[in-house]
């Protein structure tokens, strides 16, 4: 699409908004004057308000949108630049959808997390009804979305009023899986071809383990969660994972701990000998992630395993004991279909695990499967699925806790957590709503520390493959200095 910026150069703000109306289109910014189908956005200040337009041009005809905002809200440089974006990607949303395309279900937000703003409503006073009209009205939410938010930000809420100000949560990264299976685009690394690295590599993970332990005991920190991931961590075997589990106690004062959480995602990697290692060492939680409870769709993916192996993967979790379970399910998957997807959300509540994680698709430039597949579902067809998710969830007695969106999403929906009981998964809160710095160990980690006070945060990204991350193993313990930095200064 071309697209002529006239007062401003918020190329992202548009950008965003351009793709999540239009999925695959690609941006280009002609010279010259404009011409043909485009889209013209323009930012001009006047006397009281400062006004975003968007003129949309298509087969000629012109479509209109535009936002505006006060000028007294615009207090400092950052608030300044957040409304601005804000109104240029209102006026464009406006535009568009005058020119007959169909309301996507988020409205006019292109964020990954909806959560955080109807939290801020709630945490400025509003009471829960003035907070929702606020927001449908602010960004045109649908109602079954915005009521998704409102549940999962009456947990983030019970999160924020738990947490102490030197709270942390720890991440751990283990980029190796079975296989990779083809919508994948995590830092996985199929052991059959990489398994002369595991060594190595785990060996590495030990020195930035005590590396960022150093860090924390300097800066006072506390550990209230930890989660291992990848990956699939229960790749590695009993003895590695006995030896990491170790390391991780041995390291950290995990006397704080609220929970500890391992992905065992992968049937085909679980047994009662590493599910002992781990109940041992205190995790609380594992994910058994069967995707689809469909064999067909489940070849369709790339994974070696079947529904079956997925009901004795649980099997086993539950004879060992102690663990809380998550599941993930995915809609939208090739070959898959409503009554598919619907035979899946009812085997997986049969199994009665304490978490489920409604994933939608998103296929990104890193994984085999790319959109434009005939096999893939319809948008209409993936809305049904997560409508179907919606409803037998809410009546088996789970409510959502948390959610966030993605680039490149079917529908433009949404992955939601799902919970029953008191078994909310504090990470996953943590994380998607920046409520405390998550410290990152492992290929790809990212650790992002969070300035509570409303200052700018900081990331620190590792190498995303393994034999990149062991060469890089020294730069990387030296980096963690960064942390005691960062909260020396979190007073500024």
């Amino acid at each position: 699409m071309k697209l002529y910026l006239t007062g401003h150069d918020y190329r992202y703000a548009v950008e965003q908004m351009v793709m999540t109306l239009f999925p695959g289109e690609r941006p280009v910014y002609p010279s010259g004057r404009p011409e043909g189908d485009r889209m013209e956005v323009r930012l001009s200040e006047g006397e009281k308000r400062v006004t975003a337009t968007c003129a949309f041009w298509v087969d000629g005809v012109c479509f209109r949108g535009m936002a505006s905002v006060s000028n007294e809200m615009l207090t400092d440089k950052v608030r300044t630049a957040s409304l601005c974006q804000q109104i240029v990607k209102l006026a464009v949303y406006r535009a568009v959808l005058r020119s007959g395309r169909p309301k996507p279900p988020w409205g006019a937000l292109s964020g990954v997390r909806p959560g955080k703003l109807l939290t801020a409503l709630l945490q400025k006073g509003l009471t829960e009804e003035e907070a929702l009209r606020r927001f449908r009205a602010d960004y045109d939410v649908s109602a079954p979305r915005a009521a998704l938010c409102l549940d999962a930000a009456r947990e983030t809420r019970r999160a924020i009023s738990s947490l102490e100000p030197n709270d942390v949560c720890l991440y751990v990264g283990i980029p190796f899986c079975p296989t990779r299976c083809a919508y994948c685009s995590f830092v996985s690394q199929a052991v059959e071809k990489n398994r002369t690295l595991m060594e190595p590599f785990l060996s590495a993970l030990l020195q930035e383990l005590k590396a960022t332990a150093e860090q924390v005991k300097a800066c006072g920190l506390r550990v209230v969660s930890v989660y291992m991931g990848g990956g699939t961590p229960t790749t590695l075997s009993a003895a590695q994972l006995d030896e990491l589990c170790t390391a991780l106690r041995q390291e950290f004062d995990l006397s704080h701990l609220r929970e500890f959480t391992v992905e065992a995602g992968r049937p085909d990697t679980i047994d009662e000998e590493k599910l002992r290692v781990l109940r041992r060492h205190g995790v609380s939680r594992v994910s058994v992630n069967p995707q689809t409870m469909t064999d067909d769709v489940l070849e369709a993916i790339g994974r070696k395993h079947t529904a079956a192996d997925i009901v004795e993967a649980l099997r086993h979790v539950r004879a060992v004991g102690g663990f809380q379970v998550n599941m993930d399910l995915i809609a939208g998957l090739p070959t898959d279909d409503e009554d598919g997807f619907c035979r899946t959300i009812d085997r997986v509540l049969a199994l009665e695990p304490e978490n489920i994680t409604v994933h939608t698709l998103s296929i990104k430039r890193g994984a085999r499967l790319h959109f434009g597949e005939e096999s893939l579902p319809s948008d209409e067809a993936v809305a049904s699925m997560l409508d179907t998710a919606n409803t037998r969830l809410r009546a088996a007695g789970y409510r959502p806790y948390y959610l966030y969106r993605q680039k490149n999403m079917a529908g433009g929906f949404e992955n939601t957590g799902w919970v029953k009981g008191d078994s909310v998964n504090l990470y996953n809160i943590c994380i998607m709503e920046e409520l405390c710095s998550v410290l990152a160990m492992g290929a790809g980690g990212s650790t992002k520390l969070i300035r509570g006070n409303g200052g700018r945060n900081e990331r620190m990204v590792a190498p995303k493959y393994p034999q990149e991350y062991i060469e890089a193993i020294g730069r990387l313990c030296a980096d963690k200095e960064k942390i005691t930095r960062f909260y020396a200064g979190s007073e500024e």
